[in-house]
């Protein structure tokens, strides 16, 4: 990621119901049912390894600190930027895959339920929280100040009620160009006079604009700012030469760098800056979820499955050893 922290910037973006499983069995039939607990397939489609959607697992062992209305459910509806890679993306089957995905099925052992990520673009993920179209938005969003009062960060006003974070991982903001063409950016001032692209809504944005702020105040030309629905519009523009460079945070810059064009298109240029946490959002008045999300993630950063996923995906550099409330500044 670039500028910021994470590409989930102050603004906030986007992307059935199923029965719970009967209490009554017979004693092979519950051996069956728990064999089949696991949160499986963390998509819109349904759930995986057998998994029934929507099931509740009554032996989860932290299945007791959500809200009943949620273990009736079986389901977490997560609202996800899906098209935002490695954190969460669709691989070629359609599936969705990722750090994201992969740490929410972790946490559905724990909590027995599914999450079931639903996708939308991310600057409508913290509206789709506050209309309760969702029941927390995990989308590599950074949790910040503002964010958590409902501050535009661009106009310092109020826009609506903010949102609670429980922190899960770190990550600062990388610029990157076309391979072999950088026009001599090294750092954020090197963008004076030049064009970038990134996604609405992000950090990066904001990163962006305040640093063509500075060049203004400097007697230097702006810095020219395309804003674009996903980050892999943003890619697109800058690979086909429409811009100088691009910003994301630094996981998927680094993603990108590695797999597009089989590692020929792209290059990261500089440091990441701006390293800060990201948040998995949950709606202010609703902190019994809040706190069930905090001691699942905390169970699985303990269990050593958090370890795996971040280093399945390559990004154990930006770990946490515990998870936190609002840690962001």
């Amino acid at each position: 990621m670039t500028a910021s922290t994470t590409r989930r910037s102050t603004a906030a973006k986007t992307r059935t119901p199923r029965t719970s499983r009967t209490a009554a069995v017979a004693a092979t039939a519950v051996a069956g049912a728990m064999l089949l607990s696991a949160c499986g397939d963390q998509t819109q489609s349904g759930a995986s390894d057998g998994a029934t959607k929507g099931t509740t697992v009554s032996t989860a062992p932290l299945a007791d600190k959500l809200p009943q209305s949620i273990r009736d459910k079986g389901v977490i509806k997560v609202g996800s930027d899906i098209a935002y890679a490695p954190v969460e993306f669709k691989d070629a089957a359609g599936k969705t895959v990722g750090i994201d995905p992969d740490l929410a099925a972790a946490m559905g052992k724990q909590l027995g339920v599914t999450f079931q990520f639903e996708n939308g673009t991310f600057d409508t993920l913290i509206t789709g929280l506050r209309s309760k179209r969702y029941d927390i938005a995990m989308s590599a969003m950074t949790d910040t100040k503002d964010r958590q009062q409902g501050i535009d960060s661009e106009t310092g006003k109020k826009v609506g009620e903010g949102v609670d974070f429980v922190d899960y991982f770190n990550a600062g903001v990388s610029v990157y160009t076309k391979k072999g063409v950088d026009k001599g950016i090294k750092t954020w001032a090197d963008l004076c006079g030049k064009k970038i692209v990134v996604q609405r809504g992000t950090v990066s944005e904001d990163l962006a604009k305040a640093e063509s702020k500075k060049c203004v105040d400097g007697k230097k030309p702006a810095i020219t700012i395309e804003a674009f629905d996903t980050d892999q519009q943003a890619q697109t523009r800058l690979r086909a030469g429409g811009a100088d460079a691009g910003s994301s945070d630094f996981p998927v810059a680094a993603y990108t760098v590695k797999t597009s064009g089989g590692g020929k298109d792209f290059q990261i240029v500089g440091e990441q800056v701006e390293a800060a946490p990201y948040g998995i959002a949950v709606a202010k008045n609703n902190t019994q979820l809040r706190d069930a999300i905090k001691a699942a993630m905390d169970a699985v950063i303990a269990n050593g499955e958090y370890k795996k996923v971040l280093e399945k995906w390559g990004v154990a550099q930006g770990a946490v050893t515990e998870a936190k409330i609002n840690g962001g500044s």
